[in-house]
């Protein structure tokens, strides 16, 4: 009995956790999908009642899920994603456990194909949800860079702010983008601060006042207009009439309390840049009486979406062009305005805002490798080590690369520093430039910023190398460790650190989830913890071969990215859109976004997998194009 219950307590954590813990807890239903409840019946619930359902089963199933509910249909409309993830662990041989009763090739190859037949059924056309964005404020790079463009001054007042909270892995989440009271207070000094050197700086003074008059009936035109252009460069839209009486009375008050032009001036540029439709990117929802909830964007607010994804700032005037002529929204123009905003110097945004947080490369300047291990370590490679990945994802931008080079290009960019890190000779001063890349490093999983920030101070981490590839590369994140694991233990006496390793999996609740992740690990431990080469181990010879679930073995670095890029390609291309689409958007995606997500990827399959044709599938979807009130 012992033994019986023991191994329906592995069967959850190790067959199911891995999924369900993801998963929100919906409301299952038997239902039986019309048109091909066949294979579900025939193939996929005889599968669970043998190997799944004893444990996962009743009031309480093990890990929240319960199998023994799913008796003519996988209801893929709501439960999708359980379903994806137990294809992939089904194909990969991760369930059942490797010490329960095993399915047969022909039981699992029915079940897998049977469950995708259902998948496959998912209507995209059943309902539309393009989602709705939480009014946000500017985060701090985004307030800093619309200073900039606003006025000509590159002033970077938003150092001072509180940090941004961070959701969905990045900081520019309407969620979680709170306003506390200090930041009030830091909004009003900053708006009082920037009008002030605006008004002391002829160039910026000319952005604010741009029509000049004598005598004072024209001077009150001119300042009224002055007053309306800048608003609405500020708003990024057109002003209404309320909004100019009521800034223009501001001005009229400064003028009555004997104020000089300048300080008239002055109020008025710290009244619009204290107004909240400065502050925040403010969209209208549908209104109530709109049937399905859902309005398209209009102009202003589709060029306010597309400048602060590709710009982390305000429009230009050519895209406020573009917005007031109307035709933003057809598809032509707005291809064309993303392919010139891409090449504009502005988009080094998305690489220091979102390659700085997707590979967390702004993580790699808070690194601190031990110095007794790693003497030669020192800011100047820190700084030479982020630089080189920055510099990789502009040059995907700027050439319109495939993506897939991100896993497995033979070209990088170093300057002295670096290249001598890496071993390599002729190149000389601190400007870096693209060389090939030898053999053993491909693309930037080998990039030595990466290889530092997956390692402990003192030694490399399989584990958590193949931990981050499997959360940020191919969006198939480990479950939590269980419960009283014990840590790793360090020391040569006890062996190579991939016998410690081996050991370690010796605990089988461990062992399935570190076969796949370990694995990957292995694959770069050529590189050591500050990511240079290495054949050796402190007195043991490196092994960096591996084998991934399914039988794919490799040596090494290069053919563990190649194998990424031949049989994991279609999963990379999705995370890497999802989390793109999630930085576009602003928000947390949903079961729904699965749609856009396909449509994304298929387009870029059809353009070889180019940059350019990810960023274009995103901002031509309705999830980027529409607002939902919901």
């Amino acid at each position: 009995m012992k033994a019986s219950l023991k191994n329906c307590a592995l069967l959850g954590l190790v067959c199911l956790i891995a999924f369900a813990a993801n998963t929100p807890a919906y409301a299952f239903s038997d239902t039986e999908d019309v048109g091909q409840p066949t294979y579900f019946k025939q193939h996929v619930v005889p599968f669970l009642a043998q190997h799944c359902v004893s444990c996962h089963s009743g009031e309480e199933p093990e890990a929240g899920v319960g199998f023994d509910r799913y008796t003519t249909s996988a209801n893929v409309q709501t439960d999708y994603d359980l379903w994806e993830k137990v294809v992939r662990l089904l194909k990969e041989k991760q369930m059942p456990p490797a010490d329960e009763i095993q399915p047969t090739s022909e039981e699992t190859v029915a079940a897998i194909e049977s469950i995708q037949t259902e998948l496959a059924g998912f209507d995209c056309a059943a309902q539309k949800h393009p989602g709705q964005v939480t009014l946000r404020r500017l985060n701090k790079p985004e307030y800093n860079n619309t200073i900039r463009d606003l006025v000509g001054l590159d002033l970077r007042l938003s150092d001072s702010f509180p940090s941004d909270d961070v959701g969905n892995g990045f900081d520019n989440i309407g969620d979680v983008l709170t306003i506390p009271p200090i930041l009030l207070e830091k909004y009003l000094a900053a708006a009082q601060e920037v009008a002030s050197k605006v008004m002391a700086d002829p160039e910026a003074r000319k952005r604010v006042v741009v029509h000049e008059a004598d005598d004072l009936d024209q001077k009150v035109e001119a300042a009224k207009r002055n007053l309306k252009q800048f608003a609405e460069r500020a708003f990024r839209r057109p002003t209404t009439e309320d909004e100019e009486s009521r800034m223009f009375a501001i001005m009229q008050f400064a003028w009555q309390q004997d104020s000089s032009e300048d300080e008239i001036y002055q109020t008025m540029i710290a009244a619009v840049l204290s107004n909240p439709h400065f502050l925040f990117r403010v969209e209208a929802d549908p209104a109530e009486d709109d049937d399905d909830g859902i309005r398209e964007l209009n102009s202003f607010e589709l060029a306010s979406r597309l400048s602060y994804f590709l710009w982390s700032s305000m429009p230009d005037e050519r895209l406020c062009e573009v917005a007031r002529d109307g035709n933003l929204t057809k598809p032509d123009v707005l291809a064309a305005e993303v392919k010139r905003m891409l090449a504009d110097s502005k988009s080094a945004a998305l690489v220091d805002n979102f390659a700085g947080q997707w590979l967390q490369l702004r993580d790699v300047s808070r690194m601190t490798p031990d110095p007794k291990l790693f003497p030669d370590f020192d800011d100047e490679l820190r700084a030479a080590m982020r630089r080189e990945t920055e510099l990789f994802f502009a040059s995907m931008i700027r050439e319109n690369r495939s993506v897939l080079e991100f896993l497995n290009a033979d070209f990088t960019f170093v300057n002295e520093r670096l290249a001598r890190h890496y071993g390599m000779t002729g190149v000389s001063g601190s400007e870096f430039q693209q060389v090939s890349l030898q053999p053993g490093r491909r693309g930037v999983l080998t990039h030595a910023g990466i290889l530092m920030l997956t390692s402990n101070p003192t030694r490399t981490s399989p584990v958590k190398r193949g931990k981050w590839v499997l959360d940020n590369i191919l969006a198939e994140p480990p479950p939590p460790p269980p419960a009283n694991v014990p840590e790793l233990e360090e020391g040569e006496t006890l062996g190579s650190l991939r016998e410690q390793m081996e050991q370690h999996r010796a605990n089988p609740a461990c062992s399935v989830c570190h076969l796949k992740m370990d694995a990957i690990g292995f694959g770069m431990e050529n590189f050591d913890a500050i990511g240079a080469w290495r054949d050796r181990d402190g007195r043991f010879d490196v092994n960096a071969s591996g084998e991934l679930p399914g039988g794919r073995k490799f040596a090494g670095a290069g053919e563990l990215m190649q194998i990424l890029v031949e049989e994991k390609k279609t999963e990379f291309c999705r995370c890497l859109a999802g989390k793109l689409l999630t930085y576009a958007l602003g928000r947390g995606l949903s079961s729904y976004d699965r749609c856009t997500i396909n449509d994304i990827v298929r387009s870029m399959e059809k353009d070889d997998y180019r940059f350019e044709a990810m960023v274009l599938a995103i901002v031509s979807s309705d999830p980027f194009m529409m607002r939902e009130a919901r």
